[in-house]
């Protein structure tokens, strides 16, 4: 009777045991890696930290963060805190290029400290991080963060390029406006409607491939799924926790969120005057979603005209969507 007594208390000792104590770190970190990359929202990640002292440790290896995915780093303005801005640096100092993006869109236009914003953005486009780049174009193509006067139409059209030719559907369609106008770059006309083309070409692929009733707006037109950088930008202000000073605006496009860092860096459509943009790109995109149907009657074939080359470019964008 004794000696079944103590085999009943060795097999309950073994089934009390966690096995999960006597997994390997590398195991447990190599796991965790892959559902950093994987989660679809920051609360996914954030519940296995708080699940036992160990998955904190670990999870919060540089290994792991530097593999946290756009979702995972998708921290949103209701949930902002000194919390969040330490777990993005965290993400910055393990490497993760995607981290540095996030964090210095935030501070460039929502922190408003547009020199480290900037630097954070750099580190991200050396390591050929295309939306990167195309933030650092618009950037100097706007001169953002400085004056008029800091423009640099040439570094921009570099930049834009380098993310085109990474992939970057808006940086393609940015550098095929820039030629068609020749804005900081020699004008070829041909060469930027041959870009124009490719841009929505590309767009139409990705639009079928992730198509879905759900994101579809009244016109029957697919609407692309917002990046959670613009998408952080745009409740940013929308939620009226903070105001822009006077007489600054945002873009008019929806799926943009960029501010102005001064006034008047935006251009405005010369025809009503109630839209801006903060790149050619933006107002191309805006034109095609809505603004055509608000400016101007639905058989006007002539875009509206903006300044410094964007009604050209609008224009041309039409006949080539037609």
């Amino acid at each position: 009777m004794t000696h079944l007594n103590k085999k009943q208390r060795l097999e309950e000792e073994k089934l009390s045991v966690n096995m999960f104590d006597y997994l390997p770190d590398d195991l447990v970190i190599s796991i965790l890696r892959k559902l950093t990359s994987s989660a679809s929202s920051p609360s996914d990640f954030i519940t296995v930290l708080i699940t036992c002292k160990r998955l904190n440790r670990l999870g919060l290896h540089p290994l792991v963060l530097s593999r946290a995915g756009t979702h995972t780093l998708a921290v949103t303005p209701d949930k902002w805190s000194d919390s969040a801005h330490k777990f993005l640096k965290l993400c910055v100092n393990a490497g993760n290029i995607d981290a540095c993006y996030a964090l210095g869109m935030i501070r460039f236009y929502c922190l408003q400290n547009p020199v480290s914003g900037a630097s954070l953005m750099a580190r991200a486009a050396i390591k050929s991080h295309a939306p990167a780049l195309y933030s650092l174009s618009v950037i100097q193509f706007n001169g953002s963060g400085g004056s008029k006067t800091d423009k640099n139409l040439r570094a921009g059209v570099a930049l834009c390029a380098r993310s085109a030719y990474l992939g970057h559907v808006d940086a393609l369609r940015e550098l095929g406006h820039c030629l068609q106008d020749g804005y900081g770059v020699p004008r070829d006309v041909s060469e930027g409607r041959r870009l124009l083309i490719q841009a929505n070409a590309r767009e139409l692929a990705c639009s079928l491939r992730s198509y879905n009733e759900t994101l579809t707006d009244l016109c029957g037109v697919p609407v692309k799924e917002i990046h959670p950088v613009n998408r952080f930008l745009k409740e940013w202000f929308g939620s009226g926790r903070i105001e822009l000073a006077e007489g600054l605006r945002m873009c008019s496009h929806g799926g943009c969120g960029r501010p102005e860092t001064r006034s008047h860096e935006f251009r405005r459509c010369s025809v009503c005057g109630k839209v801006n943009y903060c790149s050619r790109g933006c107002q191309a995109l805006d034109w095609r979603a809505k603004h055509k149907m608000e400016c101007a009657p639905l058989d006007l074939l002539v875009a509206p005209e903006i300044g410094d080359g964007y009604g050209e470019a609008v224009e041309i964008e039409n006949h080539v969507g037609r």
